[in-house]
């Protein structure tokens, strides 16, 4: 490798003590618009209200076994996962060829796709600016969880209209 693998976690790695999230995110329901909301042209507006939006059953399937990070670098934002997300982390899941992976390589955490292929293993960034970080058999690599969900707040502030 050109690059020693310190140097390649670095570029995009987690916080290193996760967030479990044994506590119950439904307290304050949040309503879900039942209408669909158009990424391309316009649709008519219109109060569709409906159930509320269970972040526990929306995201988590394994509640003992989920945790969220916090992302920082830039490695994965092909993927959609930009520094300061948190994403979701299922513990409990086999990974699988192509999931995205939370792993620990040399006692620290990075976020990466995960490909499987000739007795190999890469963890890939989705970001062409990054190289893979490849192993063979024999060398160590821990895949910590798989990668569930992401979420990302627009705005910090607290102001209100």
């Amino acid at each position: 490798m050109t690059q020693s693998i310190n140097q390649l976690l670095h570029q995009t790695s987690l916080s290193q003590v996760p967030q479990g999230l044994s506590g119950d995110l439904s307290v304050n329901e949040t309503p879900l618009i039942m209408h669909p909301l158009s990424a391309g042209f316009p649709s008519p507006a219109a109060d569709y209200a409906a159930d509320g939006l269970d972040l526990n059953s929306y995201l988590i399937q394994n509640k003992p076994a989920t945790f969220m990070f916090t992302v920082r670098g830039e490695s994965m934002i092909v993927a959609g996962i930009h520094h300061g997300d948190k994403v979701v982390v299922d513990r409990a899941l086999k990974p699988k060829h192509k999931d995205i992976v939370v792993a620990v390589v040399n006692g620290e955490y990075t976020i990466k796709r995960l490909y499987k292929y000739k007795g190999l293993i890469e963890l890939r960034p989705e970001n062409p600016d990054y190289p893979n970080i490849t192993f063979s058999e024999g060398h160590e690599l821990q895949i910590w969880g798989v990668v569930i969900g992401v979420v990302r707040r627009y705005s910090s502030s607290s102001s209100r209209v």
